[in-house]
């Protein structure tokens, strides 16, 4: 008999042959992330909330972040971008389900929150990378930090190999150091390079080898979303999910079929319900 998809994940998880991908679907799943932006359309409108933009820019983040870059200082960007993640909300039982896991040796966080920070602190071995925008780190594309935040350094990661769990932040995040990648210049910046996969740490790239992700809540309706998702992936195992209730759009359906990515029709709620019941996840 076939095991069914949460069946295979949970046997996948035991062995630590998944890397969970989270989203900013995540925050939504319970109240303990609903004091944070959820969606590019809420922190957009924190973004615009703070500095007025054209209104054509309005919906959209990359480009309202780039006019209030240009016309306000890179620094009222990233204040209000602290500012938007500055509550002080909890992991929700999603992260800590995950940062749970005995065997963890890479989760990729796309988005802006300090939440699996905060859950991964019952760890004893951990470190983050994190993308940083050009317009502030010329010529870096990574900082790395330890668990309590302190500055590891800018240089290929092979010193940070004794970390047992790596959280890799593409976007950066407010936890520690207020790094972000948010405009439309810091994104042609590393879209330029990500096609070699420069901006991508030689310890992601090692670590996805004959590995699955798990998407949770991510969309990939968005161009970006889909250029991160596919390069950050690339190499790794043929075999991916995502769990992913509302219907994809066309954009997205041709993406998850190009990559293997089964879906999973269940909300987040009902996911972590599930595979807590798992023996092979025990």
């Amino acid at each position: 008999m076939n095991a069914s998809p949460l069946d295979s994940i949970a046997q996948a998880f035991a062995g630590g042959n998944v890397i969970p991908f989270l989203g900013p679907g995540v925050l939504s799943f319970d109240s303990a992330g609903s004091q944070l932006p959820g969606s590019h359309k809420a922190l957009v409108g924190h973004l615009t909330s703070k500095s007025s933009v054209p209104h054509k820019v309005k919906n959209n983040l990359g480009a309202a972040a780039q006019f209030i870059e240009n016309f306000k200082h890179r620094s009222t960007v990233t204040n209000a971008m602290t500012e938007a993640f500055s509550a002080d909300a909890q992991p929700t039982s999603l992260h800590r389900l995950l940062m749970s896991l005995p065997a963890l040796p890479l989760v990729v966080h796309a988005w802006y929150d300090d939440l699996p920070q905060k859950a991964l602190r019952l760890r004893s071995s951990w470190g983050m990378a994190q993308g940083v925008s050009q317009s502030e780190h010329s010529g870096n594309w990574i900082h790395y930090f330890d668990s309590d935040g302190t500055y590891a350094g800018v240089e290929a990661d092979g010193s940070y190999v004794d970390w047992k769990t790596l959280l890799y932040q593409p976007l950066g995040s407010v936890w520690p150091a207020h790094n972000y990648l948010v405009s439309d210049s810091d994104f042609v910046e590393v879209l330029t390079e990500i096609d070699i996969q420069t901006p991508i740490p030689d310890s992601v790239q090692e670590m996805r080898k004959g590995r699955s992700f798990l998407f949770l809540g991510c969309r990939f309706s968005t161009q970006l979303e889909r250029l991160f998702a596919h390069q950050i992936i690339k190499r790794s195992s043929e075999k991916h999910w995502a769990i992913l209730p509302e219907d994809p759009t066309p954009n997205e359906g041709r993406f998850l079929e190009k990559h293997n990515i089964e879906r999973i029709s269940m909300s987040l709620g009902e996911f972590v319900t599930e595979l807590s019941k798992k023996r092979h996840f025990e």
